[in-house]
C-alpha cells in the first residue's frame, strides 16, 4: 500500500516518475517501534497510566511483548524490490531500516509501566512486568518533593498549606501535582489563605477541561 501523502504528490505532478520520495519517508517508528530498534543495549520503555488506555492495549502489548516484533502492513504488502524501507524513528535525524515490513528486536526492551490502579489487567500481562507500588508521600516526603521542584525556599510558610492538602488528600481529592501548583502561586505572591489556594488549584483545573 502506497502512503497517502505521497500518492498525492505523484498524482498532483509535483514529482516526475521515479523521483518521488521513498515510503519510509512518511512512515515514523512511535515510541513502541522505538523500543524494539536493534541495539548494542536494550532500550527502555515507559508507558505512563496504562490503565486509561484503550481495554485491549494489554493483551496487544502483550502479543508484542511475547514475540519481540510488531507488523506494518503498508511496508509487508511493497514489492520484493522494495523489501527493505528505511523509515524515520523517534531518535532526532536517525533512520532505521525495516525488512518485509516487520519491526524486531535484538534485545528485548526493559519496559516500565504506572498504573493508578483503576481497573485489572491480565494476569498474563502481569506475569512479564515487575510490580512497585509507590505510598503517598508522607508530610517529610512532600517537603522534600517542593524543594526538589521550587527550591528550598519555597518552603517557607507552608505548613499550613501541607496540613490544608494532607486533609483533602485522604478522601483523594488531590494529587502531589497540585501541591506543587498551590506552593508556586504562594512563591510568586498570590496572597490566599491555604484553603482558597487549594480551591484556586482546583478550580484551574476544572475549567481546563
Amino acid at each position: 500500500m502506497m502512503a497517502p501523502h505521497r500518492l498525492a504528490l505523484i498524482r498532483s505532478g509535483t514529482t516526475r516518475r521515479g523521483s518521488e520520495p521513498g515510503i519510509g519517508q512518511y512512515v515514523r517508528l512511535g515510541p513502541l517501534g522505538n523500543a524494539l530498534l536493534a541495539g548494542p543495549r536494550p532500550r527502555v520503555l515507559l508507558i505512563d497510566e496504562l490503565d486509561k488506555g484503550d481495554v485491549d492495549l494489554p493483551n496487544d502489548l502483550l502479543t508484542v511483548f511475547e514475540e519481540g516484533e510488531f507488523e506494518i502492513p503498508e511496508l509487508s504488502r511493497l514489492p520484493e524490490e522494495h523489501s527493505t524501507v528505511h523509515v524515520r524513528t523517534d531518535d532526532p535525524n536517525v533512520s532505521a531500516p525495516v525488512v518485509r515490513g516487520r519491526v524486531r528486536c535484538h534485545e528485548f526492551p526493559v519496559v516500565i509501566i504506572t498504573s493508578n490502579g483503576e481497573r485489572e489487567f491480565p494476569p498474563a500481562f502481569l506475569r512479564r512486568c515487575v510490580r512497585l507500588d509507590l505510598p503517598e508521600p508522607d508530610e517529610e516526603r512532600l517537603r522534600d518533593i517542593v524543594a526538589a521542584h521550587l527550591g528550598h525556599e519555597a518552603l517557607h510558610a507552608i505548613d499550613e498549606l501541607l496540613e490544608e492538602f494532607l486533609s483533602r488528600r485522604a478522601p483523594g481529592e488531590l494529587a502531589t501535582d497540585q501541591l506543587l501548583n498551590a506552593v508556586f502561586l504562594r512563591k510568586s505572591g498570590i496572597d490566599l489563605d491555604a484553603g482558597r489556594l487549594l480551591d484556586a488549584v482546583l478550580h484551574q483545573l476544572g475549567g481546563a477541561v
